[in-house]
């Protein structure tokens, strides 16, 4: 079972806290998102600080690779792979595409989605020690090596969407699927699609590789959130997304289960940063019996 801090303004000491609470319970993984836009800080910085305060705990970020170049990236996540001992965990993601975004990045026209596929490709070559001539993310490679490589062999990249082209591209060339804002009943038929597409590809994911972030909360849906959640949903209906207490998220969580996912984040949504390792503790309670 993984779990997200809250949003909110970047402070490390209470990001630390929440790490070392996290491993303390006994959660799996610990996920930080990448928004260029949100003053919430750089997911990988923020996991190399966490991997000098735990041992156990694996570390995941949702990273937005448009905007930075393939070579750095290559380097600095092969490095946070081998400063955790291998713990690192990822997932690519193309950005919420906030107003200004896109431009911000220096990526303000194109396919988003060949984008992603362009970076992967480069990345996984130099992580397997190729020497790389090619182009992409705004770079000319000519005979070009990293120097060294990450610990975990592969180093696994998941992908997120829904779509029909997300999850095709799910399918062709990632390692798992990461969704979200999702029912059971949509995460089982995203699920048969990836397994599809993976097949007619020639490939296959491992069965345990489908999980889902779930935002919850103890008491009500706060209008903001639910305002941006019903905008990525075509029915507006957020019954089966947001569970309202303890007993609806144990009940979501087992249809998702039930669905053939398997990896879960669990993400707070009305609380305030200064309680949020306590929820970690009352959310421990709730959850991790289920954990297998």
């Amino acid at each position: 079972m993984a779990v997200a801090p809250v949003p909110g303004p970047f402070d490390p000491a209470p990001l630390l806290d929440f790490a070392r609470a996290a491993e303390a319970l006994g959660f799996d993984t610990i996920w930080l998102s990448d928004v260029p836009l949100a003053p919430i800080g750089d997911p990988l910085l923020s996991l190399a600080a966490m991997a000098t305060v735990t041992s156990r705990l694996k570390l995941g970020a949702n990273v937005v690779p448009l905007g930075r170049n393939p070579l750095v990236l290559a380097r600095q996540l092969a490095q946070l792979d081998r400063q955790s001992d291998g713990r690192l965990l990822l997932s690519f993601v193309p950005g919420l595409d906030q107003p200004g975004e896109r431009a911000a990045l220096g990526v303000p026209t194109g396919d988003r989605g060949a984008a992603l596929e362009a970076y992967i490709g480069l990345l996984r070559r130099w992580w397997a020690g190729e020497t790389v001539d090619g182009e992409g993310g705004g770079g000319h490679y000519r005979s070009i090596a990293l120097g060294f490589t990450p610990v975990q062999d592969p180093l696994e990249v998941w992908l997120g969407g829904a779509g029909p082209r997300a999850l095709a591209r799910v399918g062709r060339i990632a390692d798992g699927w990461l969704t979200a804002s999702v029912t059971p009943a949509e995460a089982a038929a995203g699920r048969r699609a990836v397994v599809d597409h993976a097949g007619a590809a020639g490939r296959t994911i491992d069965p345990e590789h489908f999980g889902i972030s779930v935002p919850y909360t103890r008491r009500r849906i706060p209008p903001a959130t639910a305002a941006t959640l019903r905008a990525r949903r075509p029915d507006g209906d957020l019954a089966d997304i947001v569970p309202v207490g303890d007993a609806a998220l144990v009940d979501l969580l087992g249809r998702h289960l039930e669905a053939g996912l398997s990896k879960f984040v669990l993400r707070p949504i009305d609380v305030e940063p200064v309680e949020q390792v306590a929820e970690l503790a009352r959310l421990a309670g709730v959850v991790l019996s289920r954990q297998t």
